[in-house]
């Protein structure tokens, strides 16, 4: 007992030294706790206070995000946390400033929603369950011991699974939440069974000991093989790549829009922030022999952009067809991914930022067509933007940005990737780099012929009858403006977003 005194003492010494590294996720915890107080406290009308109180907090928390990238501009620019069960760098900060500033955007969208609005109960629960939701992918993003992998991984879960059946009171938004906890729940399961093998392997939780490493190498390839890959099924889940990809359209389609919006978005990013860590664990420590990331990575980037492209061309259902999108977009991604470059790494984060812009302008205006003229599939909006030519001019911004066309943030996004990826092949001549430039350049040329249907029908096709201007809805529309002009701005001046990230 004695001797173990000094152990503790040094460990809570430790624990205490890095707490000055986790403030925005203490104040993310006490943020959740005052929302959670200000919804029983307040009583009706707390839904207007528990939105201004979560917006205020996710300020406070960007710019405590600011200062520990400070801290570690002025350090070592890497700092593992208790006990190596996180791990904080200068990109992992990036991460995180990301998701709080997309989850801001989001929290002025939640009420301006006909379907959330109506909701009985109003919004404050979903600002507690969306806070509750941002700590988890702080976690998430930080995570590098497995078993804080898997716990932020069920956190994230938890709170997504609440937000899509938020109104259940809808068939289609009960159908949706039951679908998504069912995968969830597969996805989670897979996961914790990979977990537990690399466990029983190495006897270690902590990805980053070089003990890990050498005890893996010395196990047999086909349970190293089956292990990670029941461990990137499970983080899969979350970035929808294939073949846990079946779950999107229908829980995108049945959940509110800005639900939907968020889910697309903000969890992604954090699960690749979360990919990275465990990539970089495998690949920088000691490589495994019999486990290619980037072959296994490569497969399923090429895989997943062709079946999230070609499947969204046969879409009428706008949200649908952006659901398809972004399986399409989580493929184009993890070509950064594979590069195991810092420039791969910045393409990565400035893809994923524009990207988000892009596919929440994308669903706010859908959910405005779908709000003013009952509008849900592509055919119906035929001559709408002669009716609203201001939300249907930004909406074919957006789409011009997601197609990645010149001059918008969607093209020099696409452009760092592919740049960062010929970069990485010039040096190793690796095929499946090739292969997956190329399947990159199709598949952008098979998105523009799905994308370009909404165009075609708002001004090229004629509708049932002649329409004045309506300009109803104006928060909608002067936000889907802002969001429109930061795509063509961050198009023409990249340098602006990326040397920020």
């Amino acid at each position: 007992m004695h001797d173990l005194l000094p152990t503790i003492s040094q460990q809570l010494s430790s624990i205490l030294g890095d707490v000055h590294y986790f403030v925005p996720e203490l104040y993310l915890s006490a943020l959740f706790i005052l929302v959670l107080l200000a919804d029983l406290f307040i009583g009706k009308h707390s839904e207007r206070y528990c939105r201004a109180i979560g917006i205020a907090g996710l300020i406070i928390v960007f710019f405590k995000d600011y200062d520990q990238w400070w801290m570690l501009l002025k350090g070592s620019g890497m700092q593992p946390l208790f006990n190596g069960m996180l791990l904080l760098h200068r990109k992992t900060v990036s991460f995180k400033a990301v998701i709080d500033l997309l989850t801001m955007l989001l929290m002025v969208y939640f009420p301006w929603d006909n379907k959330l609005a109506s909701h009985k109960k109003g919004l404050s629960d979903l600002y507690t369950i969306t806070i509750g939701s941002v700590l988890g992918l702080h976690l998430l993003a930080m995570a590098t011991n497995l078993l804080s992998i898997f716990l932020a991984v069920e956190m994230v879960s938890i709170a997504s699974y609440l937000m899509v059946a938020y109104c259940s009171e809808t068939g289609l938004s009960a159908e949706a939440g039951l679908k998504y906890v069912l995968f969830g729940a597969a996805s989670s399961a897979v996961l914790l069974y990979g977990i537990s093998l690399l466990y029983g392997f190495t006897g270690s939780l902590d990805i980053w000991d070089p003990k890990f490493m050498v005890n893996l190498t010395a196990t047999g390839s086909a349970g190293v093989g089956l292990a990670l890959t029941l461990v990137l099924i499970g983080i899969g889940f979350k970035l929808s790549f294939v073949p846990v990809h079946f779950w999107v359209p229908d829980v995108y389609e049945g959940a509110a829009t800005p639900v939907t919006a968020y889910l697309s978005t903000v969890p992604k990013i954090a699960a690749f922030a979360l990919l990275i860590n465990f990539v970089n664990a495998f690949v920088a420590v000691v490589p495994h022999p019999d486990f290619d990331f980037r072959l296994v990575l490569s497969a399923i980037g090429v895989i997943t952009m062709i079946a999230g492209n070609f499947a969204a061309v046969a879409q009428q259902n706008v949200k649908r067809m952006l659901a398809y999108s972004s399986i399409g977009h989580t493929g184009f991604a993890l070509m950064a991914v594979v590069t195991y470059s810092p420039q791969g790494l910045n393409s990565l984060i400035y893809y994923l930022a524009v990207y988000a812009i892009a596919n929440i302008a994308a669903l706010l205006l859908a959910s405005y067509f779908s709000n003013q003229a009952g509008a849900e599939k592509v055919t119906e909006y035929k001559g709408l933007g002669f009716k609203y030519p201001i939300v249907s001019v930004c909406f074919v911004i957006v789409l011009i940005s997601l197609t990645g066309l010149p001059v918008s943030a969607g093209f020099t996004g696409k452009l760092f990737v592919f740049s960062s990826v010929y970069s990485v092949y010039q040096q190793n001549h690796d095929v499946w780099l090739l292969a997956l430039m190329i399947t990159g350049a199709v598949v952008t040329v098979v998105s523009l012929f799905y994308y370009i249907k909404i165009p075609l029908n708002l001004f090229l096709r004629k509708g049932a009858s002649s329409f004045e201007h309506d300009y109803s809805d104006k928060k909608v529309i002067f936000l889907g403006l802002v969001l429109s002009l930061l795509l063509i701005l961050f198009g023409i001046f990249p340098n602006w977003l990326y040397e920020v990230l």
